[in-house]
């Protein structure tokens, strides 16, 4: 069922949530997050991902990007389809606490799908069009505070996983682009 969020401008910028279905705390992981920064590490090189603002929670990540290529959509599912069969080789695999249950909810949720065992995350994205200055910052700044929310850190810029390092000019996990922050004034 849709939800009315569509990518319609294929060349925009967008704000976009990536749900773990049941959320599921599969980034309370180490090794699932750093699957989700080596894909979109891949999707920059070769899939003209252009990133403006990330952070991933334990079990949705936000986004504001969008595409050089002109194919959002098509990033979001090739994105989805290789970190989807990435965290479920690791339950495989590796020893994992969860492994059991992590399994049994992505076979629940999985098997109403055509041709599809397993299902990791929502078909929903939540594709908001960034169309103005203002509609920037506010997202950024839902971003950048989501980590302060959750009680993980006490500062944006604290939380590895989040693009607040970039823009505080920090060591970080991935390279964006910074996105102009007009409104910022010194005090």
């Amino acid at each position: 069922m849709s939800t009315g969020y569509k990518i319609s401008e294929k060349d925009g910028l967008y704000y976009l949530t990536f749900q773990i279905v049941g959320w599921v705390d599969v980034f309370s992981r180490q090794v699932y997050k750093d699957i989700a920064i080596d894909s979109f590490k891949y999707c920059q090189k070769n899939k003209g991902l252009e990133l403006f603002a990330y952070v991933i929670m334990s079990n949705h990540i936000h986004l504001l990007a969008r595409c050089t290529y002109g194919d959002l959509s098509g990033f979001i599912r090739d994105f989805k389809n290789y970190t989807s069969k990435a965290f479920l080789k690791i339950l495989d695999e590796k020893k994992e606490s969860r492994r059991d249950w992590m399994k049994m909810v992505f076979e629940y949720h999985g098997k109403y799908k055509n041709k599809q065992s397993n299902q990791i995350w929502t078909h929903e994205n939540h594709a908001e069009h960034i169309f103005s200055q203002k509609f920037i910052e506010q997202k950024l700044d839902y971003i950048h505070n989501n980590p302060i929310k959750a009680g993980i850190v006490a500062n944006p810029q604290d939380y590895l996983y989040s693009s607040a390092r970039n823009y505080a000019d920090m060591e970080s996990v991935i390279e964006i682009i910074k996105v102009d922050r007009r409104w910022i004034t010194i005090d």
